[in-house]
């Protein structure tokens, strides 16, 4: 399970975050870099460029909020 979606199956309204499992990904190619002898100040700063947006459907109709079906399109899941 992707850790983004936890508090949002969990009950909780939306999510926006990084898509942790890339992160992962970019830490180990850098720990691989630096034991391969790469000092770590020549390498790359590089940011997350993968986000995810996550609704709660179930949520929002228990609280009364009506969220419009152009923000629903946008998400990556809605839970319903």
């Amino acid at each position: 399970m992707h850790y983004e979606l936890i508090a949002v199956e969990q009950g909780g309204l939306v999510s926006y975050s990084s898509d942790f499992k890339d992160a992962g990904r970019q830490s180990a190619k850098y720990v691989q870099q630096i034991l391969a002898g790469t000092s770590p100040a020549q390498l790359p700063v590089e940011g997350i460029d993968t986000l995810k947006f996550v609704i709660n459907l179930k949520t929002a109709r228990q609280i009364g909020l009506n969220i419009p079906e152009r923000i629903l399109l946008r998400a990556d899941k809605v839970i319903e």
